[in-house]
């Protein structure tokens, strides 16, 4: 596929994606959030497993369970350490070290748990938080990157750039910090958690692609033409809702 055809394609599929996004925001209905993100969930889950070669189907078990209690549990983070816990019982119960099968318990399951939580605590509005925060981040560690970039980030992730990073980091901190001024109780505070979520969003970026240059993939699937696999599109947002909804907390927000 030419350069040209593939750019088109990308496009394409990001205005469908965004299209699906703001019907869910719109809507606003906590089955319908729960149902689409338990879609992305289970969809970034296989992902996962391939990435980590694990074969294991009893994890999806593990998913079901978890997600379908997710509406109904207090704290529904507790609830993928809880499922690590009896793996980890049973692997030693039957006397196999596949520490692998213990992992997509909690990648991606904890970062799909926070992105519920930050919905069911602080609503609609927080996603749009980080999806202007990780979106912002993203586009412009990109932009930067190819017109600034020089320095590598990290052997992880070659073309990423300290430059880039830069640039994305600022982008992210400003788009967020003028979202959610309005809504903080301090203009630091504001500032303060925009800053560390797009933070966090840089290294889930760099989390997912280590899976993938571990397993010698470009992409962590091939489900969105010109973007990849769910992992791809969402490995950002896994850190940054951790980060986002432990910093609302500590803020008092």
């Amino acid at each position: 596929m030419s350069s040209t055809n593939e750019h088109t394609q990308r496009w394409k599929t990001a205005a469908l994606l965004l299209l699906l996004i703001a019907a869910v925001g719109v809507i606003d209905t906590p089955a319908l959030t729960w149902l689409f993100f338990g879609a992305v969930y289970f969809l970034a889950l296989k992902e996962a497993m391939q990435l980590l070669r694990v074969a294991d189907s009893s994890l999806y078990l593990y998913a079901a369970g978890i997600w379908i209690l997710a509406p109904f549990y207090p704290h529904p983070s507790d609830l993928a350490f809880a499922a690590a816990l009896i793996q980890g019982g049973i692997l030693a119960y039957r006397r196999r070290l596949e520490i692998r099968s213990l992992f997509p318990i909690l990648y991606p399951t904890v970062g799909m748990l926070f992105l519920w939580m930050l919905y069911r605590e602080y609503g609609m509005l927080s996603l749009l938080w980080i999806l202007v925060i990780v979106a912002l981040t993203d586009v412009g560690a990109y932009y930067t990157g190819r017109k600034f970039g020089k320095t590598p980030f990290s052997p992880t992730s070659p073309k990423k750039t300290r430059e880039g990073v830069y640039g994305g980091v600022i982008l992210g901190t400003l788009g967020g910090f003028l979202l959610m001024i309005g809504h903080q109780n301090l203009f630091l505070n504001a500032l303060f958690v925009a800053f560390l979520t797009s933070v966090a969003s840089i290294f889930g970026d760099l989390f997912e692609s280590y899976l993938k240059r571990e397993a010698g993939v470009k992409d962590s699937g091939t489900l969105l033409p010109g973007h990849g696999g769910v992992l791809d599109r969402i490995d950002g947002y896994l850190y940054a809702a951790v980060a986002l909804y432990v910093l609302l907390k500590l803020t008092g927000s």
